[in-house]
Parts: structure tokens; sequence; C-alpha cells
């Protein structure tokens, strides 16, 4: 059967959730009279979500589970849900109901106007305190200036990607993934629409300071060499503070000065820069450790549940 939309939620732990995200969404998708499937990625949950999507998936045919043998993280499930989509227009958007579902008809009107991504725009965001919005905001303003492909300011993964654009995304299959800065990478007609972000309806946050710091990690080094050009500037400026210091030093010996007797101020030259060779080989570390990770070929995922298997498969394409 020819499927018109695919609707993607990533799942971690989401129990409390599911039904509502599941209701809102059906009554979205049936408004719009064609064919669809809500795909849902169980990133390796511990709170009976499993469970509770085998259940929805009883009910409604509609509902497609994608079972994970343990937990990969969420770009990875995003990455699974491509996989899997069979529809002519794919949406990605989180199981909490803070991306309202009810946009997706104003970006359905927005694809067939002939656009391929349409990312919606955090216009406002509820429930959240000033230091995840101060960080967010930081976080997308740093991303944009720094990466090599311009990510769209505030956006998230919630969007509506074209077939042709989600089957390029799915030959690419690095292992350290930023799904929202490979959408814009791909290039295509984009365009985005704004919405008013929600507060969580229940349950925790995913995203805490330190996955949203490994996050931003993850989308600098994916698109941007940054970080080895500070380590380069910081190399050259100091050796340029070194250069500049050595006739100075030679002068204030010869005329007797005090100022640069003792060990005080080698010990500060050496800590300086020792310090900025230990944050150079950390980045370099940072480097290699992605070559590392696609040199082994490892799958991105394993599922344990899949539509079409119900034995363990590895994703390896």
């Amino acid at each position: 059967m020819k499927i018109t939309y695919s609707i993607i939620a990533p799942i971690y732990n989401e129990k409390e959730n599911l039904p509502e995200l599941h209701r809102r969404v059906s009554e979205v998708m049936q408004s719009t009279r064609k064919t669809w499937e809500l795909i849902l990625v169980d990133d390796g949950s511990t709170d009976g979500s499993t469970e509770t999507i085998r259940e929805l998936a009883k009910k409604d045919k509609h509902v497609r589970p994608v079972i994970f043998a343990r937990n990969f993280g969420h770009q990875i499930a995003i990455t699974a849900g491509w996989d899997y989509a069979r529809g002519d227009a794919v949406v990605v958007i989180d199981a909490d109901l803070q991306d309202p579902p009810e946009l997706i008809p104003e970006m359905v009107k927005k694809w067939r106007e002939g656009y391929e991504v349409v990312y919606a725009v955090r216009a406002e965001r509820e429930g959240e305190s000033w230091f995840k919005l101060w960080t967010a905001s930081l976080f997308y303003r740093i991303i944009y200036r720094i990466t090599d492909v311009k990510i769209p300011l505030d956006t998230g993964d919630f969007r509506l990607m074209d077939r042709k654009v989600v089957d390029v995304l799915k030959s690419m299959r690095e292992r350290h993934r930023f799904p929202r800065g490979m959408s814009a990478w791909v290039g295509f007609r984009q365009i985005g629409v704004e919405y008013k972000r929600a507060a969580r309806v229940a349950g925790e946050t995913k995203y805490p300071f330190r996955k949203m710091f490994r996050l931003a990690l993850n989308a600098i080094t994916s698109f941007s060499y940054f970080p080895l050009q500070v380590a380069t500037f910081f190399g050259f400026f100091s050796a340029g503070v070194a250069i500049l210091a050595i006739p100075i030093v030679i002068y204030l010996r010869a005329s007797g000065s005090q100022a640069f007797f003792g060990q005080a101020t080698t010990l500060i030259a050496v800590l300086f820069l020792g310090g900025v060779q230990l944050i150079s080989l950390g980045i370099l570390g940072e480097y290699i450790g992605r070559i590392y990770d696609e040199a082994k070929g490892r799958p991105l995922y394993i599922v344990r549940e899949a539509p079409e298997e119900k034995e363990a498969v590895i994703s390896n394409q």
C-alpha cells in the first residue's frame, strides 16, 4: 500500500505521553484523508513504554513499532525511523508533545507548494527555565556562526521532509549524528514555519545540560573544523607572546631589573603552555575518536522487533 505520510516519534521512557501522542497524531492525520503511518521507535525504554507501543500497534494498524535491543540515543532513533518510513513525506516529532502535531497540516501545505524541507521554528517556549532558554539560544547561535552549513536558528528535529531528502539522509551513515544539521547540509528547497512550543505534557526532559553539551559537540565536530582552528590560534598566540617576550626579558636582565628573577614567571609560562597543549590534544582526540568509531564499521543500531520481521536484525546499510 502506498503511504503518503510517515510520522516518526523516537521513544525513550515516554509511557505517560504515548496515548495522548497517538490520539492527537491520529486526529490530525485522519483529517488529511490520505494514507499515513506512525512509526514509534523505542530506544531501549525501561518504564513500560515498549508494552504500550505494542498495545497501540495491536489496536491501530497505522502504528508500526521499531524496538531497539538497547538504548542507542535519540539521534540514532530518528535514523531508524528514516530507514523504516515508507511515506512520500516524512515528519519527525518528539513524543513529549512539546512539538504540536496540529502544526503538521501547515507543514504539509508548504510541502504541497514545492518545498522539500519544512522545519518548525520555535517562536516561543513554555515551561522552561531561564537557564535552559539561555543555553538553548546560545547553542543555536554558536552552531550557526561556526559550522560550515547554515542551520536555521531556534529549530529542533521537528520537521517535514520529502521522500527524496529522506533517501539522501539514509545514505549518510556517520555514527555521530546531528539530524537537523544533516537536513540543512543536503540542501533542497527549505522553509520555516513558526510555532509556540508547549511545556512537556508529562515525564522528565531527556536532554539535560550534559546531553545538550554532547549534542553541541557532535554538531560542531560534524560540520566544522573550528575547534582545530582555535587550537592553532592558541599555538600562534603563545609563540607570538614568547617571541615578543624574549627581547624584553633580555633588556630587563641587562638593565638589572628584578622583574623576571625567580621561578614564578617560569612556572606561570610552563602552566600556560601546558594548558594550551592539553586543550589542543583534547580537541585532536575528539576528532581522532570519531575517526576510530567510523573505522570500526559497527551498525548504527540493533533492532529486536520491527514491522517486517520479529527476530533480531542488525542494520548496517
